[in-house]
């Protein structure tokens, strides 16, 4: 009986969490497929209750739970909120993520992280490097074939490629890897246990409905799978900070001039 009641009490303990993230796949869908105000209103709103909660939570682990979590509805709020236009589209990434990295840096200092703690460690570099590569290349291609988007980089030259592919590898690549396989996946170990790569790679995948293909939605559930398995088994952020920022480099700079 004693067993079978805490059980009950873990369960209800993480339901917050997973209500949630019902609230940021519902405030997404408004966002890309109802209306663009309104879901960033919701995002707010959202964005408000967790930082409620990360102040009243019962214990520290809850709490730096629903801080990291703030990320979420943060991400969408500056993407969609940022005077952007006057810019050409792959200066975007850099005036959206330099707030996102702060922001992460900030969670990690009240959490108490280090940089061993979230895979900022170069350990078995040589082999996390090979592994990103050959994975994000493959990635790259296979997304293309989901989504065939046009093209951010000007032109299919060294000149006009590289600066792209660094952008797209040092924000969708570095800053979302430290976010999402570093600290919101540590956090999130802490308190849900087994639970937390399932959720951690769904919050991620909810992210991408923005491209309008359920299947790249469940194509990023995958490779979120894959990439904290990658994280898990190295203790690295190298290999798959390299792997997303090729296959975005691929996506967006390569693939649109070979295939389109």
């Amino acid at each position: 009986m004693q067993d079978h009641i805490q059980r009950l009490k873990g369960r209800a303990s993480l339901f917050p969490y997973w209500l949630g993230l019902v609230a940021l796949t519902a405030a997404e869908v408004l966002t890309v497929y109802l209306q663009l105000m309104t879901g960033i209103i919701c995002h707010g709103i959202l964005l408000v209750v967790f930082i409620v909660q990360a102040a009243l939570a019962p214990d520290r682990a809850q709490r730096n739970l629903f801080m990291v979590l703030c990320l979420a509805p943060l991400i969408r709020i500056l993407s969609l909120s940022m005077p952007l236009a006057p810019l050409p589209q792959i200066y975007w990434y850099l005036l959206i993520y330099t707030p996102l990295l702060a922001a992460t840096i900030i969670v990690m200092l009240n959490a108490g992280l280090g940089p061993h703690d979230v895979g900022l460690v170069s350990k078995g570099w040589p082999v996390q490097a090979v592994l990103g590569i050959v994975i994000g290349l493959g990635l790259g291609v296979l997304e293309y074939v989901i989504l065939r988007p046009v093209p951010l980089a000007s032109s299919f030259t060294l000149q006009g490629v590289l600066a792209p592919a660094l952008i797209l590898t040092a924000t969708t690549g570095f800053v979302e890897e430290l976010i999402f396989r570093g600290v919101m996946q540590t956090l999130s170990d802490r308190v849900m246990g087994l639970w937390s790569v399932l959720y951690v790679s769904l919050i991620f995948a909810v992210l991408h409905i923005g491209h309008y293909s359920m299947l790249d939605v469940a194509f990023v559930f995958l490779v979120a799978l894959l990439f904290t398995a990658m994280v898990k088994k190295s203790g690295s952020l190298l290999g798959v900070t390299l792997a997303h920022g090729i296959a975005n480099a691929m996506l967006y700079c390569v693939m649109p001039f070979i295939l389109s």
